[in-house]
C-alpha cells in the first residue's frame, strides 16, 4: 500500500496523508485526520519517513511499561484489547520492581518510537526519566503513580468506602480493615474506609488497621472487637479464613467479611467470601484509549477512570454478632417442588394443561430453613432424603444459603420427596405429596443430633415427617429452652403431648378446620387451641391477613399488599421471618407484621426458595413504607 493509493481512499491529497501520518497536522480537520487515520491503520501502512527515522513519524504502537506484571493479567487484556480495535500493536515490559530494569526498558521504547506509553513507575524516583520520552515526543500516560497529579488510578478507595458502607448497612459498627504494609492499593483502601466511618460518625482509631504480617489483634475477634472485617487483598482474606477456622470462629455468624478480588481469580466454590471485584480490565481498556486519544490529538475531555463496585455475594456478611438471635433449628420435610402453572386448579372429570413448569428444592421444612437464614439467623436443619440425584440438589441449594445440613442424611432405600403443586394464576394452589424419605425420620435420628439443639431460640416444626420425631424434637428443644412453633398440615388431629409442648402454633383456616370442625368462628377455634396447650395461636386467612392470640396481643393484623402470583410458600416465609424477629427480640405483634411484609414478597415471585427475602432488603422496604415499626 502506497501514500497515494492511502490518498485515494481517504479523497485527500498526498500533502494532506503525509502530514498526518509525520505528525504535523496542526491545520488539518479532526475528522479528516481520524479518516485518513483509521485507512492508515486498517491497510497497515508503513510511511517512508519511518523507515528514514524520522522520530516524527507515526508507527501506530504503544509501549506497556508496568512495574510488575504479576496480577496484572486482567488489566494487560484490557489494554490489548482497546489497542487493538483502535489499530495498534504492543510492546509489553516488565520492570520486576527493578529501577535498573525501568531504566533499559525506556531507553528500548524510545529506540522503537512508539507513539505513546502506558508507564506504572516503578517509585519516586522513576519520574527523573520522564525526559527520555519529552525529547522523543512520545505521550505517556502514567498509571498509579502517586507523585503525579495527572495518573490515573484504581480508585481503590472509593472501593473501600462501598465495601465499609456494606458492613455499616449491615449494623456492623466495630470495624476492621486488613492490610498488606508497604501496599498502595491497602493505603487507598484505608483512605475510603476512614471517609465512610467519619461520613457515618464512626470514630476511627489506629486499632482498626489490621495488618496482616502482626498477629496481635487476633484475641480481639475471639471478644467480637472487630465484628466486621474489610480485607484489601484477597489472599489475606483466604488466610484470615483459615485462620478463623483455627480459633472455632464462624463466618458470617461470628464475622463478617468482604474482600477486594482480583479479576483474574475466578468462580472459588470454598470458602464463600463476599468479594468485590477489581476493575482491572475495565481500567486498563480506560488507559489505553485515553492515551491513543492523546497520541491522535482528539479533543476529548479528561475524565478520571469511574466504574461502580457492585458486591458479588452475600455468602461473608452477617449481622453483629451482639445483634443476632439464638440458633433456629428446623425439623421437618424436605422435597423437590414440581411446580406446575395452570389456568385452572384440577377438578374431577377434567383435564387441564399446562406450558409451564419449574424443579426446584423444596418442602416446609427446607423452605422454612432457608427462609430464617436469609433472614440473617444460623439455622441447622434435620430431615431426611433419598440416595438419588434430587438429594444432591438439595445439599446444593442448603448450603449454598448457609443452612448448617449435618442434620439432614441420606436413606438408602428411599426417594427424596416430592410435591407436585399445581399453581392457578390468581396464585391459589393444590399440592400432593410423594413423602419418600421424609416418613423415615424417626425419634432416634432425632436424638442422634440432640447438639443442634443447645444454645438454640426457637425450633421449628411441620406435621409433614412421622409425629413421634416432631413430638420428640419438640421435647429436646424444651430441654435446652428452645421455643417450639409448629405448623400443622395435612393432620385431623393432634397429640395432646405434642401440643402441650408448642409455643407458637400456626395453622391456616383450612388447616384450624380440619382439626377443630365443631367450632364455627376463627377467634373460638385459636381458644380451643389454647386450651389444648399451645401458648400462641396465629391463625393465617390468606389475602385477609392472620388472627392472633397472645399473652401480648390479641387480634386481627392485615395481609402485606402484594400482588400473589404463587401463594406455595406463604406460610413458610411468614413462620421464618415470625421466629428471626421473635429471636431478635421484637414483640409478637410487631414480628407477626414483618413476617406478613415477608410473605408478601414470597407470593409475589413463582417458586418459594427463590422468593423468600433476605433481611437488608425486607427491612429496606419497610422502613420506606412503615418506617416506625422496625424502630420497636
Amino acid at each position: 500500500m502506497t501514500i497515494k493509493e492511502i490518498a485515494r481512499l481517504a479523497g485527500v491529497s498526498i500533502s494532506t496523508v503525509s502530514k498526518i501520518v509525520n505528525n504535523k497536522d496542526k491545520n488539518i480537520s479532526p475528522e479528516t485526520r481520524d479518516r485518513v487515520l483509521k485507512i492508515v491503520k486498517d491497510y497497515h501502512y508503513t510511511p517512508y519517513s519511518t523507515v528514514k527515522n524520522n522520530p516524527e513519524a507515526k508507527t501506530f504502537m504503544i509501549g506497556l511499561l508496568l512495574m510488575s506484571m504479576e496480577k496484572t493479567g486482567q488489566m494487560i487484556n484490557g489494554i490489548i484489547t482497546a489497542a487493538q480495535k483502535s489499530g495498534y500493536s504492543i510492546l509489553i515490559y516488565d520492570s520486576m520492581n527493578r529501577s535498573e530494569n525501568e531504566l533499559k526498558h525506556i531507553t528500548s521504547l524510545c529506540k522503537n518510537h512508539v507513539d505513546g506509553v502506558i508507564w506504572e513507575p516503578v517509585n519516586e524516583n522513576s519520574l527523573e526519566h520522564k525526559h527520555y520520552f519529552e525529547e522523543q515526543g512520545i505521550e505517556v500516560c502514567r498509571i498509579n503513580c502517586r507523585e503525579d497529579p495527572f495518573s490515573c488510578f484504581i480508585d481503590f478507595a472509593g472501593m473501600g468506602y462501598a465495601a465499609t458502607e456494606i458492613l455499616i448497612r449491615h449494623g456492623h459498627t466495630k470495624l476492621g480493615c486488613l492490610t498488606k504494609q508497604n501496599s498502595l492499593r491497602s493505603g487507598m483502601v484505608v483512605e475510603g474506609f476512614k471517609k465512610c466511618l467519619f461520613n457515618h460518625s464512626i470514630p476511627f482509631n489506629s486499632s482498626m488497621i489490621l495488618p496482616l504480617e502482626s498477629e496481635d489483634w487476633y484475641n480481639g475477634i475471639l471478644t467480637h472487637t472487630p465484628t466486621g472485617i474489610i480485607s484489601t487483598h484477597y489472599t489475606s482474606a483466604l488466610i484470615l479464613m483459615e485462620h478463623m477456622a483455627k480459633l472455632k470462629i464462624q463466618v458470617p455468624s461470628d464475622l463478617s467479611l468482604i474482600s477486594l478480588r482480583d479479576d483474574g481469580r475466578e468462580t472459588i466454590a470454598f470458602p464463600g467470601i463476599s468479594s468485590i471485584r477489581i476493575p482491572y480490565y475495565e481500567f486498563g481498556t480506560f488507559v489505553c484509549k485515553r492515551l491513543i486519544e492523546t497520541c491522535e490529538k482528539r479533543e476529548e475531555e479528561s475524565s478520571a477512570f469511574q466504574v461502580d463496585f457492585p458486591l458479588e455475594n452475600t455468602q461473608s456478611l452477617g449481622l453483629p454478632f451482639t445483634s443476632n438471635g439464638k440458633k433456629i433449628v428446623v425439623v421437618g420435610s424436605v422435597n423437590i417442588d414440581v411446580t406446575l402453572n395452570v389456568d385452572e386448579l384440577p377438578q374431577p372429570g377434567r383435564t387441564v394443561c399446562t406450558s409451564r413448569h419449574s424443579v426446584i428444592p423444596g418442602g416446609k421444612g427446607a423452605n422454612q430453613a432457608v427462609g430464617a437464614a436469609k433472614l440473617g439467623n444460623e439455622v441447622s436443619l434435620i430431615g431426611k432424603v433419598g440416595s438419588d440425584y434430587d438429594s444432591n440438589l438439595i445439599y446444593t441449594c442448603m448450603e449454598e444459603n448457609r443452612v448448617d445440613v449435618m442434620g439432614l442424611k441420606r436413606d438408602a432405600h428411599a426417594e427424596t420427596g416430592k410435591a407436585y403443586i399445581h399453581v392457578q394464576d390468581d396464585g391459589e394452589s393444590m399440592i400432593t405429596i410423594l413423602t419418600g424419605a421424609n416418613q423415615k425420620l424417626r425419634p432416634e435420628d432425632i436424638v442422634f443430633h440432640e447438639r443442634a439443639f443447645e444454645h438454640s431460640g426457637y425450633c421449628l416444626l411441620q406435621t409433614e415427617v412421622p409425629e413421634d420425631a416432631i413430638e420428640t424434637a419438640a421435647g429436646l428443644a424444651k430441654k435446652y429452652g428452645a421455643k417450639n412453633i409448629l405448623k400443622p398440615a395435612a393432620m385431623k388431629s393432634i397429640r395432646p403431648s405434642l401440643m402441650k409442648l408448642i409455643d407458637i402454633f400456626v395453622p391456616n383456616r383450612k388447616e384450624a378446620e380440619l382439626l377443630c370442625p365443631t367450632i364455627p368462628d376463627v377467634e373460638g377455634k385459636a381458644a380451643e387451641f389454647i386450651k389444648q396447650g399451645a401458648k400462641t395461636v396465629i391463625i393465617t386467612l390468606g389475602h385477609s391477613g392472620c388472627y392472633i392470640k397472645d399473652p401480648s396481643f390479641k387480634g386481627y393484623l392485615p395481609a402485606s399488599p402484594f400482588p400473589p402470583v404463587d401463594t406455595t410458600g406463604a406460610a413458610d416465609a411468614f413462620i421464618a421471618a415470625l421466629a428471626a424477629y421473635l429471636s431478635s427480640g421484637y414483640s409478637m405483634e410487631a414480628s407477626a407484621r414483618i413476617a406478613a411484609y415477608a410473605a408478601g414478597f414470597c407470593v409475589s415471585r413463582q417458586g418459594v426458595i427463590p422468593s423468600l427475602i433476605d433481611r437488608n432488603s425486607l427491612e429496606t422496604y419497610i422502613n420506606r413504607i412503615e418506617p416506625e415499626l422496625m424502630k420497636q
